[in-house]
């Protein structure tokens, strides 16, 4: 008993640098960005109250790009699960060496620069833009598609961009549904159809869930790709919250919005969590 004790302490003693660096690292600067906060001046004297926070609820505006990136985040997951859940059945369901081909395509935007990601898509989606030729040239189009600098060609790259954050956790968990269970439904007289959202949906459920908090998170931060395809037209968070600390200096005022911003990603996450979990005790309570 004792020796068990013993190698269980030695075992926590292991996690020991990891908690240092995360607390080192992440805990004190939040607790640092929660203090300036409440920094009721924009000098930071001293004084500490609710007005940076009172500032940012009563300006609409500001409401209004917050309720703008949290929906940008929501159209840019729905078209990843749209797209990448076909992607992640079919590398589910083919051979080693071309599950290893589609993977490196899949994960192929990941270990790209995102400045340089962003900039071919820039290119692409340009109003000379190979997109827009193609559509004219097809005749889908009398003239070029405003897609640069408007909102649907932020969602468009941020699809791209993101969407290895939704196929992995889905690969992973449909690898691990047995396929004897959908023979088994085809064998007592179950459509295709009926098979998928009787069986292979609801035990997918665990990573479609990962897979959208992954991708929401990434794509309603994602400052890169929201202001260079964005342009000044478009405002969203990250952007606002540079703009107020490193352009007009007003570090309490950042600190307020960036606050509010991670508390309204963080309450979305614990609904998906919460939803994973019912989904959890559904299939195996």
């Amino acid at each position: 008993m004792a020796g068990a004790m013993e190698k269980k302490s030695n075992e926590w003693r292991l996690a020991l640098p990891l908690t240092l660096f995360f607390v080192v690292f992440f805990v004190a600067p939040l607790f640092l960005l929660i203090g300036i906060s409440f920094q009721a001046e924009r000098r930071m004297t001293g004084a500490l109250g609710l007005n940076q926070y009172t500032a940012f609820l009563g300006d609409r505006l500001n409401l209004e790009v917050l309720g703008d990136t949290l929906l940008l985040g929501v159209k840019a997951t729905l078209l990843c699960l749209i797209f990448g859940y076909p992607l992640a059945w079919l590398i589910a369901r083919v051979s080693a060496r071309l599950q290893a081909l589609l993977i490196f395509l899949v994960i192929l935007p990941i270990v790209t620069s995102v400045v340089v990601r962003t900039f071919a898509w820039i290119v692409i989606l340009g109003r000379r833009g190979i997109f827009n030729d193609a559509i004219v040239a097809l005749g889908l189009s009398p003239t070029p598609l405003h897609l640069l600098f408007s909102e649907t060609g932020v969602v468009i790259v941020l699809t791209q961009v993101q969407m290895p954050l939704m196929v992995l956790p889905l690969v992973t968990v449909l690898q691990r549904i047995d396929p004897n269970l959908a023979s088994a439904s085809q064998a007592l007289g179950a459509s295709a159809w009926r098979t998928f959202f009787k069986i292979t949906l609801p035990l997918s459920m665990p990573g479609i869930i990962a897979g959208v908090i992954l991708t929401y998170t990434a794509c309603v931060t994602a400052f890169v790709t929201q202001s260079l395809i964005g342009g000044s037209r478009l405002l969203y968070m990250p952007m606002m919250i540079f703009q107020q600390a490193m352009d007009l200096q007003n570090w309490p005022f950042a600190a307020a919005v960036s606050v509010m911003f991670m508390i309204s990603v963080l309450v979305i996450v614990g609904l998906l969590v919460a939803l994973s979990r019912s989904r959890a005790a559904q299939l195996y309570g």
